[in-house]
């Protein structure tokens, strides 16, 4: 891969967020004149490409200058938020090129993946803008490693713009650096000073040392401090004359091994982590859980290496764990300790884990809790969540690898075992669906039957008709159930597909969903239908 930065040219650039158009007017011609060539700047940030442009031409810097801005960012609510579909990177990277007008764009970023939108759609957009030749480079903005490595399947990444800084390492952790240095990919480290608040309270001396330690971590990180004085960015220049002794990237695990182990179970919420933990734990192993025991991961990091100096040899974890940096603090605490570190990863549907989600609700209050008592409960009760953290969950997954430093890692695909005590099956109905005689009568007619909607304030009566339609064909009984809940990502357990209706019908009456039957109308019942092992059936 071609080198990004050019050879000779200064690895320091600056970031252009904050600044006004007076400062722009004298921060830029200072900061040229002192070498720097790389310019940060983003569609996000209003006016700000603009007045980039003007000030670069207006020094006489457009021809040499290298601006990085970014893309995929909608206006929502008076605030920016992702937007990775295909239209609105190729939209903000034209409002890009006309607002820098003749100072061309070197490189072009997402400036955020997009939850909402396929990550491969918002990446094959990207690749689109090199190959029609709108932009000659593209990369990414605020990823982790494993959407680097999803990405460089499908894009030329030639630079990942990341928080980078003294108090924040998780890009580091995390592997995205040791894989941007692997393939020669530009690291752009914004935040390089630890935010504007921190930066404030640095001095000259002080924050050109800490830039030049970033730059010591490897060959192809470019921090980009911001900076709104003429002062500012000529001390930001001059951190790349200081030398500091590099500081390896790689940890060296070449150490004798004691006898014993630290296993981390993990997996997003509902993949059954505790009963794993609980298990080691009647094998002698000492647990330590953020939920037990209260505070955050790096207290729980703190705790992991008194217990091992205490004399501990066998430990579990078993939080979440779902990124490579946040797991990185069990290995380095293992190592100390000349210790191997063994991940379990519990690797369940989203669909079983939002059934084992929902039966926790269920088990504890015996009913489902609506979305404002759902809030409450998400702060006060550990795991406990909304469908959207569980979700959230899912996408932060990074999936463990022995490249990370584990002795072993084992992968544990779910099983649901069977209920034991259940009296039989049920029958699901969607209101929504056409409920034909001929289907019913597949069911288990003498079965309890429920029959569930989701009205958003809509029509109310659809649930009132399906009820009667079926209970004039069945002989067991009949049963309505509605979620009346907002549209958009849901907030509560109970709007369909999501299995709380069934599992809370089916639980009162000691019912085993495995050996129902759905009837629904399309994708998202034969979703459920899956989820909770029911036999799907519908009209056609």
């Amino acid at each position: 891969m071609e080198a990004w930065l050019r050879p000779g040219e200064l690895r320091i650039g600056l970031g252009c967020m904050r600044m006004s158009a007076e400062e722009m007017r004298d921060t830029i011609p200072a900061a040229v004149a002192a070498g720097i060539t790389v310019f940060d700047t983003a569609r996000a940030y209003g006016d700000n490409e603009r007045l980039l442009a003007d000030a670069l031409r207006a020094c006489g810097a457009e021809a040499s200058a290298r601006v990085v801005t970014k893309g995929g960012m909608s206006r929502e609510g008076g605030s920016w938020i992702p937007d990775g579909r295909a239209k609105t990177i190729l939209a903000d990277c034209v409002a890009s090129l006309a607002a820098l007008g003749s100072v061309p764009v070197d490189t072009y970023l997402i400036h955020a993946p997009d939850p909402r939108t396929p990550w491969r759609t918002s990446v094959r957009a990207l690749a689109r803008l090199v190959h029609e030749g709108l932009v000659p480079r593209v990369g990414l903005s605020n990823v982790n490693r494993r959407l680097l490595d999803e990405a460089l399947e499908l894009a030329p990444i030639a630079a990942v713009e990341i928080a980078l800084s003294a108090f924040d390492d998780r890009a580091l952790r995390g592997g995205v650096v040791d894989r941007c240095a692997e393939l020669g990919i530009a690291v752009i480290a914004h935040s390089p000073l630890g935010g504007p608040r921190r930066a404030r309270r640095t001095g000259p001396p002080q924050a050109e040392l800490a830039l030049a330690r970033l730059l010591a971590l490897s060959a192809v990180v470019v921090p980009i401090p911001g900076a709104r004085r003429a002062e500012t960015a000529r001390s930001a220049a001059r951190a790349a004359a200081i030398e500091v002794e590099r500081e390896p990237v790689a940890r060296t695990r070449k150490q004798r091994l004691r006898e014993g182990e630290v296993v981390l179970v993990m997996g997003i919420p509902g993949a059954g982590k505790s009963r794993a933990a609980e298990k080691l734990r009647a094998r002698e192993y000492v647990r330590l859980n953020r939920d037990e025991r209260g505070g955050s991961l790096k207290e729980l990091e703190q705790a992991l290496d008194e217990t091992l100096a205490s004399g501990a040899r066998r430990v579990v974890l078993d939080n979440t764990y779902l990124t490579r940096a946040s797991r990185s603090y069990v290995i380095e605490a293992a190592e100390r300790h000349r210790l191997p570190a063994r991940v379990v990863w519990l690797d369940i549907p989203l669909a079983q884990a939002q059934i084992n989600l929902v039966e926790r609700l269920l088990e504890r209050f015996g009913s489902l809790p609506d979305p404002d008592q759902l809030r409450t409960l998400a702060r006060s009760e550990p795991g406990l969540l909304a469908p959207t953290s569980q979700m959230r969950a899912l996408r932060e997954l990074e999936a463990p690898s022995p490249d990370e430093g584990w002795a072993a890692v084992e992968r544990l695909e779910f099983v649901r075992a069977p209920r034991s005590d259940a009296l039989g099956g049920a029958v699901f109905v969607a209101a929504a669906a056409t409920v034909a005689p001929r289907l019913l009568e597949q069911g288990d007619p003498a079965a309890p039957h429920l029959v569930f909607d989701w009205s958003d304030g809509r029509d109310r009566g659809r649930l009132e008709r399906a009820v009667a339609i079926v209970a004039s064909e069945v002989d067991g009984s009949v049963e309505g159930a509605l979620c009346p809940h907002p549209a958009g990502p849901p907030v509560c357990w109970c709007r369909p597909p999501l299995p709380g209706l069934p599992l809370a019908f089916a639980r009162v009456r000691k019912l085993d969903p495995g050996r129902s039957v759905l009837i629904g109308s399309g994708p998202a019942h034969r979703t459920l239908a899956a989820a909770l092992g029911a036999r799907y059936l519908r009209e056609g």
